[in-house]
């Protein structure tokens, strides 16, 4: 069977709540996630990499992305990763809110 996208969602955060959009593009084949695309993009917050703050790929490896950084990640369980971005981009979105809120 051939790989197949399954998620190709952008959720848009506030303007209030800090601004940006959570991006998500999930493949799959025979059930089992073969691609990913996961990243928070924010271009007030970090204007190189075309915004994007915070994400997680395996275009090349499983790899994480932090405001233009790039570093390998040791697991290779997309339920994992997914709940390591949820968690990584809503802290970031807590302190960029609590720093302007100064």
């Amino acid at each position: 069977m051939a790989e197949t996208k399954i998620v190709d969602q952008s959720i848009m955060v506030s303007r209030k709540r800090g601004n940006g959009t959570v991006r998500y593009e999930v493949w799959e084949d025979n059930g089992v996630v073969t691609r990913y695309n996961l990243a928070y993009i924010n271009h007030l917050i970090f204007s190189g990499d075309n915004g994007r703050v915070i994400g997680y790929d395996n275009k090349h490896g499983h790899h994480r992305h932090f405001k233009g950084a790039i570093e390998p990640v040791a697991t290779t369980s997309f339920e994992e990763i997914e709940e390591r971005f949820r968690q990584e981009w809503t802290v970031v979105l807590e302190e960029y809110n609590a720093q302007r809120n100064r």
